[in-house]
């Protein structure tokens, strides 16, 4: 997949394209059925090109009502590639463009930069200054400059008849539902980030932990010990593994020494005492919760809860 930052980037001989547009934060099933559909249209020779933003558009307009983001940039981009797409054009979302109009975001965006055939949105797609524009104010300047918009219909469950948003996932994963939120995203929730050396409280008591950086991409579910799975993208100078591990993560503050004053999330790898990941990215995949998070009396009644945490996501992996 291309990744272009900027219009300017685009080759002027790039198109024609089918372009899905939209804040894919969490591309999750109802994004991916956007894409999905922007693929079949273009089968018959056009590009397929995803166009997103580096940041949720709240965070410039609206800081103060801006939801916490399911994805970074980083994760946003790999899960766009993994849903085929020819292209991302990610736009970085400033004071800038928020200014630009409906018309001036489609002539600048889809028309010079993309040759856009063909458009795909959701149905609440909001765009140009102070969000004015509308699937119908596509529609009308698609007419007038040659390009044809599909709005697509949202995906619901089938169970609740809820819309997949990422509102939902958001309510799922600050619950501690990563069950059902692997349901609507058609995978794991997952953090990403950088394994920084922690406390080292884990290899004392026999189980050593990868402690991801503070500063990591995605939403942290709430505190409580998962199954999942750790994925070793490789140290940060560029030297890749790919490598997937089952883990037991925890999430919270560790209340039995009630000593550390951030959230952490951290993997113990299972069967891998030696590992040694510091300095590598990983992402870190949230399958099943195993237990709220909880204080213990003393070292040795938490060195028992852990053994018997690690036996149940072993049976959760299986």
């Amino acid at each position: 997949m291309i990744v272009f930052r900027d219009p300017a980037e685009v080759p002027a001989d790039f198109g024609p394209s089918v372009v899905a547009i939209g804040k894919f934060d969490g591309v999750h099933a109802g994004h991916r059925a956007v894409i999905q559909r922007a693929r079949v249209d273009a089968a018959t020779g056009a590009k397929v090109v995803a166009v997103t933003f580096d940041r949720n558009p709240l965070s410039v307009l609206r800081p103060e009502m801006c939801p916490a983001s399911l994805l970074g940039a980083t994760q946003k981009l790999q899960l766009l590639a993994e849903t085929g797409v020819d292209a991302t054009l990610m736009l970085r979302f400033d004071e800038r463009l928020a200014t630009l109009t409906p018309r001036e975001f489609v002539e600048t965006v889809l028309v010079r930069a993309l040759s856009a055939r063909t458009v795909l949105v959701g149905s609440d797609f909001r765009f140009g200054r102070g969000g004015a524009g509308t699937p119908g104010t596509l529609r009308e300047l698609g007419t007038e400059l040659g390009f044809r918009v599909d709005v697509v219909d949202d995906v619901r469950a089938i169970d609740t008849d809820r819309r997949v948003s990422s509102t939902w996932i958001r309510e799922l994963l600050a619950a501690g539902d990563v069950e059902t939120a692997l349901k609507l995203l058609g995978r794991p929730a997952s953090v990403w980030g950088e394994v920084v050396p922690g406390q080292r409280r884990g290899r004392e008591l026999g189980f050593p932990t990868a402690n991801l950086t503070p500063g990591l991409e995605g939403f942290v579910p709430a505190d409580g010990v998962y199954a999942g799975w750790l994925v070793d993208e490789g140290s940060a100078d560029g030297l890749r593994s790919g490598t997937r591990y089952p883990a037991a993560i925890s999430v919270g503050t560790n209340p039995t020494f009630d000593d550390v004053a951030e959230r952490v999330v951290e993997a113990h790898v299972l069967d891998e005492a030696d590992l040694d990941l510091y300095g590598h990215l990983v992402e870190v995949q949230f399958v099943q919760r195993i237990r709220d998070m909880a204080a213990f009396e003393g070292v040795e009644a938490l060195t028992r809860q852990i053994a018997e945490d690690v036996a149940r996501v072993r049976s959760a992996l299986a």
